[in-house]
């Protein structure tokens, strides 16, 4: 991809307080925040954003033709944005945690968390996934990525692709999570070192509020330069946030410090 075709990037941050195990609420109530955000190229939604954090999958999971995929699908088309957020997808028999890359046009991409919160038991209530897809938006090459992914940084490495700008496999990292208050110290650094080690611009939204566990989230949701500095950062409240994102900081960057050609070589198992 020609680093000519990339454009500065509109991007809305959701950081709500996912109402638990209700569906219709989660709608009315992320459908009202995602309309504030008109204008934007991309919209970010926490991860689980329509039943929260949940390991009782039979309550919490959905289907590829229900309700939530329909209902995010006609909202990508009314504020005419990529919409970006996980969901409890249930398909032949396994649950997935599933990002959704929402396009208004009606199509979308997909990723199956592949790093599953063993602390939690995750890995015993859901598949995990196997596919690293890498999609485009006005130039951009985006890496969308769930929650516990961040800890992992062999498979978020950013790869030498000479036919992309700047010679990397992703331009932007992005995180959807339910990421708790107790740990958000590794949270805050792990996005930071993220962007830094990649050359890339990462974007990072959590929840707020009490989940149905009595878990508490801070939020801490933020937008993270390939310099490692924040651009925005948000707090432990409901917010809307939108930031910009400039294609001639990242190029600049690449070209004045390229720690990518330096890189080593690996090849990542199929494990």
């Amino acid at each position: 991809m020609p680093a000519l075709n990339m454009q500065p990037l509109s991007v809305s941050l959701v950081q709500g307080a996912t109402r638990w195990h209700d569906a219709p609420a989660n709608r009315d109530y992320y459908g009202s925040l995602v309309r504030q955000a008109r204008g934007s190229d991309l919209v970010v939604l926490p991860e689980t954003f329509l039943s929260g954090f949940s390991n009782d999958t039979r309550a919490s999971a959905g289907t590829m033709d229900g309700e939530g995929v329909a209902w995010l699908r006609a909202l990508a088309a009314e504020v005419d944005a990529v919409i970006c957020g996980s969901l409890a997808i249930s398909e032949n028999g396994t649950v997935y945690n599933r990002l959704f890359w929402m396009r208004p046009d009606g199509s979308h991409a997909q990723y199956d968390k592949r790093h599953l919160f063993r602390m939690s038991g995750e890995h015993t209530r859901y598949g995990s996934g196997t596919e690293r897809p890498v999609v485009e938006l006005k130039g951009w090459r985006i890496l969308p990525q769930v929650c516990y992914d961040l800890r992992f940084p062999v498979w978020l490495r950013n790869r030498r692709l000479e036919s992309a700008a700047g010679g990397m496999d992703y331009d932007l990292a992005l995180f959807v999570a339910n990421w708790p208050a107790p740990r958000r110290q590794p949270w805050r650094t792990l996005l930071r070192a993220r962007a830094i080690e990649n050359l890339a611009y990462v974007v990072g939204v959590n929840r707020v509020g009490v989940d149905g566990n009595d878990l508490p989230y801070a939020g801490d949701s933020a937008v993270i330069d390939p310099l490692g500095e924040p651009l925005i950062e948000l707090g432990a409240q409901e917010q809307l946030a939108k930031v910009r994102l400039d294609p001639s900081l990242l190029l600049a960057h690449r070209e004045r410090f390229p720690a990518w050609m330096d890189a080593d070589e690996f090849t990542l198992g199929a494990g």
